[in-house]
C-alpha cells in the first residue's frame, strides 16, 4: 500500500474550499430523471448529458474530484476527446462508482445489503491504470419500525471496510458512503442515533481490515429529521445535530468528510453545509466539505431537458450550484 500516495490523493481532493460532484448515476436512475423531463433515455442521450457535465466552463474552481459512472469512463465528446481526459486537463481528480448497488438483505424483511465484491480487486486495477484515482461504495441504512438491526448495519460494515481496503491496495482512495436514507417519520434525535451507530461500526470495521484512514474519504450523510417528520429541524440545529454527532464517532485522522445531498433540496443542502462551518468551522478536525448529486446538478438537468440550445445555460447553473456549496465551505453562502 503506498500510503503516502493515498494521502496526497485525498488530500487534494480536499483541497482550496473545493468539493465532489457525484455525476455516478446508474442507467436506471439516470433514466429515471430523464423520463420525468421528457428526456430519451437512451446512451447518447446519457452520453450528451456527461459532456454537457464535463465540458462545463470553470466547474474546476469548486470541484476537485468527479465520481463517474461506469459507462461515462468510456465516452468521448463528439469531437473525439475522452471524458477522463477534459478532467484531467481540468485538473479534476476522476473517480468511479464501483458498488453494484443494494438488494434485500436475506431474513431481514425492508433491510438491504450492496453487492460487488466478487471481481473487484481486478476491476479496480483496471480503473487505475486508466487514470482514475479514487472510487466510491454506498451503504443503504433506513430508519423504521424495528430497524436498521445490528445485523444489517454490521453486514454493511463489513463490505464498506472490505471495499475500502482493495482500493487502498491498488492506489485508489476509497470513498465511504454509509447512508442513513431520510426517507420516513422518524425524529432528528432519532437519526443522530442511527447515524453514530452506524458510523461506530463502520470505523470499527475500518480498523480491522487495516484501512488507512488518513487515505480514505468518508461521505457520511447529515443528521436531519425524515422527510415525513412533522418536525423539519432548522438549519442551526442540524448543524449542531451533525457535527456534535461526528466529532463523538469520526476519527481526526479522516482525510475528509464530503456530505452526500440525499435528495435535500439543493439550496437547503447548501445553507446547511455554510452553518456547520460557520459554527463549528474551528472546532472540526478534519476537512468538511460535499459531494453532491442531485444538489447541483438537478437545476441544471431542468434548464438542459435535452435540448442543445440549453446547453450554455444548463452549464451555467451548473457551475453556479458548484459555486454556491465551495462558497458555503468558506462559511460565505447567501441565498439570494
Amino acid at each position: 500500500m503506498d500510503i503516502h500516495g493515498l494521502k496526497n490523493i485525498a488530500q487534494r481532493l480536499m483541497a482550496d474550499d473545493k468539493g465532489l460532484l457525484a455525476m455516478d448515476e446508474s442507467l436506471a436512475t439516470c433514466n429515471k430523471r430523464f423520463k420525468a423531463l421528457g428526456i430519451p433515455e437512451t446512451e447518447e442521450f446519457r452520453r450528451k448529458y456527461r459532456q454537457l457535465i464535463v465540458t462545463t466552463p470553470l466547474l474546476e474552481e469548486s470541484i476537485s474530484g468527479a465520481i463517474l459512472f461506469d459507462e461515462t469512463v468510456y465516452q468521448k465528446t463528439e469531437d473525439g476527446v475522452s471524458f477522463l481526459s477534459l478532467l484531467e486537463h481540468k485538473g479534476i481528480i476522476a473517480g468511479i462508482k464501483v458498488d453494484e448497488g443494494a438488494v434485500a438483505l436475506a431474513g431481514f424483511p425492508g433491510e438491504k445489503i450492496t453487492e460487488g465484491l466478487d471481481g473487484l480487486r481486478n476491476r479496480l486495477e483496471v480503473y487505475y491504470s486508466l487514470g482514475i484515482r479514487f472510487a466510491k461504495w454506498r451503504a443503504v441504512i433506513k430508519i423504521d419500525e424495528g430497524i436498521p438491526t445490528k445485523a444489517c448495519i454490521k453486514v454493511n460494515a463489513v463490505t464498506l471496510a472490505r471495499y475500502a481496503a482493495l482500493c487502498q491496495e491498488v492506489g485508489l482512495v476509497p470513498i465511504v458512503e454509509p447512508e442513513v436514507l431520510m426517507d420516513g417519520e422518524h425524529t432528528l434525535g432519532k437519526c443522530a442515533e442511527v447515524t453514530s451507530l452506524v458510523l461506530k461500526e463502520v470505523f470499527n470495521e475500518l480498523y480491522e481490515q487495516r484501512v488507512c484512514l488518513e487515505g480514505m474519504i468518508l461521505k457520511p450523510n447529515m443528521v436531519v429529521p425524515g422527510l415525513e417528520c412533522k418536525v423539519q429541524n432548522d438549519v442551526e440545529e442540524v448543524a449542531e445535530a451533525t457535527i456534535s454527532c461526528f466529532l463523538r464517532v469520526v476519527p481526526a485522522a479522516v482525510g475528509g468528510v464530503a456530505f452526500l445531498s440525499g435528495g435535500q433540496p439543493y439550496e437547503l443542502a447548501s445553507e446547511r453545509l455554510n452553518m456547520m462551518h460557520l459554527r463549528f468551522g474551528q472546532l472540526m478536525p478534519w476537512p468538511l466539505t460535499f459531494s453532491f448529486s442531485r444538489a447541483i446538478q438537478q437545476p441544471a438537468l431542468d434548464i438542459w431537458k435535452g435540448q442543445d440550445q440549453n446547453v450554455k445555460a444548463a452549464q451555467e447553473m451548473l457551475a453556479f450550484r458548484a459555486s454556491c456549496n465551495s462558497a458555503a465551505r468558506r462559511a460565505a453562502y447567501k441565498n439570494a
